[in-house]
């Protein structure tokens, strides 16, 4: 972790980044972050004006102990269950944070200065408990920063549409294909149609649409080298920027359409892509390859900090990389096609995959928590 001195080395490609639309986040949270002034510095000094969590990331942080140990040893008195101990410890982070981004809030008018906390996974397939989930998050946090995450599973695309339609404000995580990214955005205008209905001030409400970008790569690429031919191993590293960037022409198409025209009226806000998983998995690509390659207006880049770190010593931020590349996108991701390789069957994979990875995430958290717990003396079943 950078220190706030350190982090102000040249940061010039994340300004630039900045100029061109593209608001940074940072992938990371954790109260050593939050108490050390470290996030603080990353918004002063490397254009950081957003924070998403999620359980991976809260399963490293508590599952250390460093930093919790005096709030753990007050919920160990109180006797709390586990699962409550784990929501006020994340909970309280998320409120922290929100407070260090406050300021970016109040200057962007509620676009960015986000901190995102997520639905427990084990919920991702019952629309009922997480619309009652992001309710009780939302009353948690208690802050107008907050936004809370929602998996892009079947049973969560209703739950998007009643979350915005009470005035939540969401971001809608794991999506990988193209076509649920078209029901994310959907199940987000029929929420906002929801809200209008009931009379809520639209301005308020935003959502972002987490669209994961190495994990394609990773998952298509294994298949490529499997083949082994010249053009499978030309394919190499495409098939992710291809989905990405087509994903923001079918975000470009929802959001200038007529239906859409009439929520912009009452001044709604789009639903921004957010490029999530940005981080480099294969060390044969260049480490900033998903922030430079995916520079567009209106969009919002996720980064873990060695992502950041990346891209302010060496990025290479050079415009628009997204809107001119839809032909080619088109072109490569059917080049995978023909070689037996099937987009609908990969990213249903990666779907299942995205949710059972975060369920076991949550589950090594409750564990961790539990053995302190008890190890305080206290039943924490």
């Amino acid at each position: 972790m950078i220190t706030v001195t350190e982090a102000t080395a040249n940061a010039g490609a994340l300004k630039r980044l900045s100029d061109e639309g593209v608001s940074i986040w940072l992938d990371d949270l954790s109260r050593r972050r939050i108490e050390s002034g470290n996030l603080a510095g990353l918004v002063a000094t490397r254009n950081v004006v957003g924070v998403t969590t999620n359980p991976s990331i809260f399963q490293a942080a508590i599952g250390s102990g460093e930093g919790y140990e005096e709030q753990l040893a007050d919920l160990a008195v109180r006797g709390v269950t586990v699962d409550e101990a784990v929501r006020m410890m994340t909970t309280a982070d998320v409120r922290a944070a929100a407070d260090v981004l406050r300021p970016v809030y109040e200057a962007t008018g509620g676009r960015d200065g986000r901190v995102s906390i997520e639905v427990d996974p084990r919920l991702a397939h019952d629309t009922t408990a997480t619309v009652a989930e992001a309710r009780q998050l939302a009353w948690l946090v208690d802050r107008p920063n907050v936004m809370i995450k929602i998996p892009a599973t079947k049973a969560g695309l209703p739950a998007i549409t009643e979350v915005i339609g009470a005035g939540i404000s969401v971001n809608v995580t794991l999506i990988f294909s193209l076509e649920r990214y078209r029901e994310v955005m959907d199940a987000y205008v029929a929420g906002l149609e929801k809200a209008q209905a009931a009379g809520l001030d639209l301005s308020g409400i935003h959502s972002v649409a987490s669209f994961f970008v190495s994990r394609v790569d990773s998952e298509i690429d294994k298949r490529l080298t499997l083949l082994g031919t010249d053009e499978a191993l030309a394919l190499k590293g495409r098939a992710a920027l291809a989905n990405a960037r087509l994903a923001y022409e079918a975000y470009e198409h929802v959001f200038a359409g007529a239906r859409w025209q009439a929520l912009g009226g009452a001044r709604a806000n789009r639903q921004r892509p957010l490029w999530a998983s940005t981080g480099v998995k294969d060390p044969a690509y260049k480490d900033t390859l998903y922030v430079d390659e995916l520079v567009a207006p209106g969009t919002v880049n996720t980064m873990p900090e060695a992502t950041l770190n990346a891209v302010a010593d060496h990025g290479d931020v050079q415009g628009d990389t997204v809107t001119g590349g839809y032909a080619q996108a088109r072109a490569d991701l059917a080049a995978v096609e023909r070689l037996g390789i099937a987009y609908d069957e990969v990213v249903r994979q990666l779907e299942d995959e995205g949710v059972a990875k975060f369920e076991v995430a949550w589950q090594e958290l409750l564990d961790a928590v539990t053995k302190s717990l008890n190890g305080k003396g206290v039943d924490a079943e």
